[in-house]
């Protein structure tokens, strides 16, 4: 399993609850912050509803 680093890039600002928890979820409250997490099918879920306003590379 690889990991992938996952970056807030823009504000959850007018933005569905769902997109708020999902952010909150990933471990994101600042714009500029950055978490890492494995690669899991949970996570690219998580990641593909709120892409839009995260940014993603991966990491070994």
């Amino acid at each position: 399993m690889g990991k992938i680093k996952v970056t807030k890039v823009r504000s959850a600002i007018n933005r569905t609850k769902n997109q708020k928890l999902t952010l909150e979820a990933l471990g994101l409250r600042k714009i500029g912050q950055s978490v890492e997490h494995n690669d899991t099918p949970n996570i690219l879920g998580m990641v593909n509803k709120v892409k839009h306003l995260v940014s993603v590379e991966e990491t070994k």
